[in-house]
């Protein structure tokens, strides 16, 4: 709310103002401050500051103006005065101001390069003193001071306003800052008072006031960096909190919207505002040479180190991080040209330089910068490589193109790799801690062992001392040292799928030819005489089944399986293992007698066969085969019964159990040694797989790294393919224009080089030089050439060695005329580079001379014809042209008389005051002379005379002289 008027007698803290405005003014501002302060409250507790451009030798009267439109005291401000609420201050015309906790300071002022540029340095200044309770306002102005102070203003979340230009009487300074985008409001002066008041007093109390919960807050944040992800693809979530809570709260404070729930609201029907607050959070205040003695150190101590370091040929490599519009790639740019000049190095320069904003990268790439940077920027380098255009500066072509600028984030995208020098200036702060931790590495992976990191002054590696040598502590210059980081960041790759193999079939038919009757017969017999049996690999797959084989074999419950000692029937199981595990290892025929099955139909004996039966093909896999027989006795023979060692009762059941115990022991035995193999195997197997381990781990860094080198290779030729495009694009266009403009024009042109070879041409040439499509690159001597003049190469050749234009006119063979211009070829870095010859018809103006010369000569007869004396005056009533009777008259000779006075002929006996009275009025076309007679010495003359008006050129008098001397005189 507008607060109540304060009477001196309130203490000075009472007096302490809501904001401190900064109001800057030139050509036209003081209409603009009487429309400002005319509208302006007297109490709203808002101090301002009034930088306008004076003279200095003068005594300003700004002070005295400005009471009689307000009621705020008006004061030209002091060394070391307190500001105060509603108070307006006005620097004096013989210092420049700055600010320090509230209190003004004078300053000499600095004129820089011819130019003084008070608004910039007190918004700076400030910006730096108040935070986001400062306020810039630009109003009616020449040139484009107050633009970088604006940039200030905004880094520190204060507010920016600016006069419409439309308002304005000069618009230099308003354009030059709303061009910046950074200004918030743009109204004419007399509107400006209202914004200014509103948005103060809703600063002070709606934000002020509402302290919503943290958790509340958050959620709302969330839910604006989803919005800001959708629509810019920018994510800010891992931003410093505090720094987003001020940047939103400014814009709520613009539309004045009370509460961060509301505004998403409004970000939501408003996509427009979700743009504006993305480009509020990635503001990048930036300037040419930021901290001049920084960028000193980094020259004499480290450059100047790194480039003897390397082969003399080789490539800097450097990554700006966040270079916003340019100012301090270029920067970098020129320090390290200058350091090669001086060492006289061959060596190119390559810089990176990015950011996520794209349309900062625009600017960047433009190199087109205000007039004011010459504050930043010495003589010398403004010498060397800029170029003064319209008012502007604009980055010479040998800097611009040891750039590449380029859209990237450096949260999430890949970095560019072997790097000399890595600047990430004034990011970091604006990042959490988490995120600055894993940046840090990602930095030191990027650079070159005895690589140089160049933070800002607020910035540091906390944490990775073992990673970087500090080389300059308070400019924050580090050295990355030769070791490799504990933990290599990962850059994540996008999944490659490869669609898996189709799984080959694990059993294969047996071909058979079912028509050959011996197969037939074959089979037959096998059917009815061969036992039982299954073709099995060595791990017990089955491959085939012949005969029945269900009384051995049966499948088992769960999962379907065709494996024999899955399937294999109680005391079978067992007996298979080994027997089938003997054929594997001795390649062999293996038979084992006397297995014991049980069965419904009582117990039985059955004889097991497992043998080699060949390799399986495509696979090299070895197959066996295992038969089942059952044991019977024959019949009338009973089984054959060994004498018993004992007469004990259990003898005859001594026998099969002793069988069946040997046979165990076999099988303990193959079992025993089969363990022992298998532990060797496993041994001498642990030992290759920690072999390969090792060998893979090795593999699997060296690919990893790899992968991280050709992805940042990737990404560095994805950056400078966008860059070639971006040329190509700008180079297509300039060919089109140029092309429309030499269609248009119809001039013959040819452009040759140094070696007077053929670079292009338009068509209107080919009469004057027989020039076709094919012959570029052909010598003009090697060509037919319609000239009379046959010097065009000798004039061509003293063009190139004079560097002097030559204008000519030459005729062709058929008689036409045109005037032929030569003039040195000049690249954009002044080179010449051969020239440009091209030929203006003049066969009007040729005919135009013919005509006057044939009129002109028409007239001299008629002239000379006349018996009386007759002459053609010019304004000064010199001879121009007279005919053979009035020289006779004068007694001189034809042409004797043409270009002297009048009054110099006959003895000066022409010099009358009447008569140059007379001539005069004719030549200014007052009255024409008829037959007036006039004395001439003793002689009396009469004239007749009038004015000629050509149509181009001075007016001319003729004039006719009688000698009537010995007439009577006229009445």
């Amino acid at each position: 709310m507008i607060q109540e008027e304060r009477t001196e007698d309130e203490p000075k803290e009472m007096r302490e103002p809501l904001a401190i405005v900064g109001i800057g003014a030139s050509a036209g501002g003081l209409e603009a401050l009487e429309l400002f302060f005319t509208q302006m409250p007297p109490d709203t507790g808002i101090a301002f500051v009034l930088i306008t451009h004076m003279d200095p030798a003068q005594k300003g009267l700004l002070p005295e103006i400005l009471r009689r439109f307000t009621a705020m005291p008006v004061r030209e401000t002091e060394d070391g005065m307190t500001v105060e609420a509603d108070t307006v201050y006005v620097k004096p015309a013989a210092a420049d101001l700055s600010i320090f906790h509230g209190t003004i300071g004078h300053l000499e002022p600095v004129r820089t390069h011819g130019m003084r540029m008070p608004i910039d340095g007190f918004f700076q200044h400030l910006a730096e003193d108040q935070n986001g309770k400062a306020i810039g306002i630009v109003l009616s102005g020449t040139g484009s001071d107050g633009t970088l102070g604006i940039r200030a203003v905004k880094e520190r979340t204060g507010m920016v306003m600016a006069q419409d230009p439309d308002s304005a009487q000069f618009t230099g300074m308003p354009e030059s800052a709303i061009a910046t985008g950074l200004v918030d409001y743009i109204a004419p002066a007399e509107r400006l008072p209202e914004l200014l008041v509103q948005y103060v007093k809703f600063s002070i109390t709606a934000l002020a006031g509402e302290q919503p919960a943290t958790a509340r807050i958050e959620a709302e944040l969330r839910k604006i960096f989803t919005l800001i992800r959708l629509q810019s693809g920018q994510d800010f979530s891992q931003y410093k909190r505090s720094t987003i809570r001020r940047r939103i709260e400014r814009r709520m404070a613009i539309h004045q919207i009370p509460s961060i729930g509301e505004y998403v609201r409004f970000l939501q029907e408003n996509p427009h505002e979700i743009e504006i607050l993305a480009s509020e959070l990635l503001i990048g205040v930036t300037r040419f040479f930021r901290d001049p003695e920084a960028w000193d150190t980094l020259q004499e101590e480290v450059i100047s180190d790194l480039i003897p370091a390397k082969p003399e040929g080789s490539v800097l490599r450097a990554w700006v991080v966040g270079c916003s519009t340019g100012e301090e790639a270029y920067s970098m740019a020129i320090v390290l040209r200058e350091c090669l000049d001086a060492l006289e190095r061959p060596d190119m320069v390559q810089i990176f330089a990015t950011d996520v904003d794209r349309r900062a990268i625009e600017t960047a790439r433009h190199g087109i910068y205000p007039a004011n940077i010459a504050a930043d920027i010495s003589p010398g380098r403004l010498e060397r490589f800029f170029v003064k255009e319209d008012g502007r500066y604009r980055i010479r072509k040998e800097i611009r193109d040891s750039v590449i600028f380029a859209t990237q984030n450096v949260i999430s995208d890949p970095p560019f790799t072997h790097l000399d020098i890595l600047s990430c200036r004034n990011l970091l702060i604006y990042l959490s801690a988490d995120l600055q931790k894993r940046l840090i590495p990602l930095f030191q992976y990027a650079l070159n062992p005895g690589g140089y990191l160049f933070l800002g002054t607020a910035e540091s590696v906390a944490g990775s001392g073992a990673a970087f040598r500090t080389v300059e502590s308070r400019w924050k210059i580090f050295q990355r040292r030769d070791v490799t980081p504990p933990q290599a960041p990962r850059l994540e790759l996008p999944a490659v799928l490869t669609p898996p193999a189709a799984a080959e079939p694990k059993t294969r038919d047996f071909a058979r030819e079912e028509e050959a009757a011996s197969e037939l017969a074959r089979e037959w017999l096998l059917q009815e005489f061969a036992p039982p049996a299954v073709i099995v690999n060595e791990n017990g797959d089955i491959f085939y089944f012949h005969g029945r084989t269900g009384r051995y074999l049966e499948p088992g419950p769960g999962r379907a399986t065709l494996n024999v000692f899955a399937m294999a029937k109680g005391e079978i199981r067992d007996a298979l293992e080994s027997v089938l595990d003997a054929a594997v290892r001795e390649k062999q025929r293996f038979v084992q007698k006397g297995v014991s099955v049980r069965g419904d139909g009582g117990e039985r004996r059955v004889l097991l066969t497992a043998r080699p039966v060949g390799r399986r093909a495509g696979r090299g896999e070895m197959l066996y085969s295992i038969v089942f027989q059952d044991l019977e006795e024959p019949p009338g023979e009973p089984a054959p019964k060994e004498a018993p060692d004992r007469d004990t009762p259990g003898n005859d059941r001594m026998t099969p159990l002793e069988q069946e115990l040997a046979e165990t022991r076999a099988r303990l035995q193959y079992t025993i040694e089969d363990m022992q193999a298998s532990r060797e195997e496993l041994t001498s197997m642990n030992e290759e797989l920690q072999s390969t381990n090792e060998e893979l781990q090795s593999t699997n860094e060296e690919l990893t790294s790899s992968k991280e080198e050709l992805q940042s290779l990737n990404e560095e030729l994805l950056t400078v393919n966008a860059e070639h495009q971006k040329k190509i694009e700008e180079l297509s266009e300039t060919h089109d224009d140029m092309q429309n403009l030499l269609r248009t024009t119809r001039i013959p042109i040819l452009f040759l080089d140094e070696d007077l070879r053929v670079r292009r041409f338009t068509d209107p040439i080919r009469p004057i030089i027989n020039l076709q499509s094919g012959d570029v690159g052909r010598p003009v001597t090697d060509l037919a050439v319609n000239l009379k003049d046959e010097r065009l190469r000798a004039d061509v050749r003293e063009v190139l060695d004079s560097l002097q234009v030559r204008t000519k006119q030459v005729q062709t063979r058929d008689g036409r005329w045109f005037e032929m211009r030569i003039v040195p070829y000049r690249t954009e870095e002044n080179r010449i580079e051969g020239v440009v010859v091209t030929f203006i018809d003049i066969a009007p103006l040729k005919d135009l001379e013919s005509s006057l010369r044939r009129a002109r000569t028409y007239a001299e007869s008629v002239v000379a014809t006349v018996h009386e004396p007759l002459a053609v005056l010019d304004a000064d009533l010199r001879i121009v042209s007279a005919n053979r009777s009035f020289s006779t008259l004068f007694r001189l000779a034809p042409g004797e008389a043409e270009g002297h006075l009048l009054s110099d002929l006959g003895n000066r006996q022409w010099d009358t005051t009447e008569l140059r009275r007379l001539l005069e009025e004719v030549a200014s076309g007052q009255t024409e002379i008829e037959g007036s007679e006039v004395g001439i010495g003793r002689r009396r003359m009469r004239l007749s005379a009038r004015s000629i008006r050509p149509d181009a050129g001075p007016g001319l008098i003729l004039l006719a002289v009688e000698d009537v001397s010995g007439r009577p005189a006229s009445g």
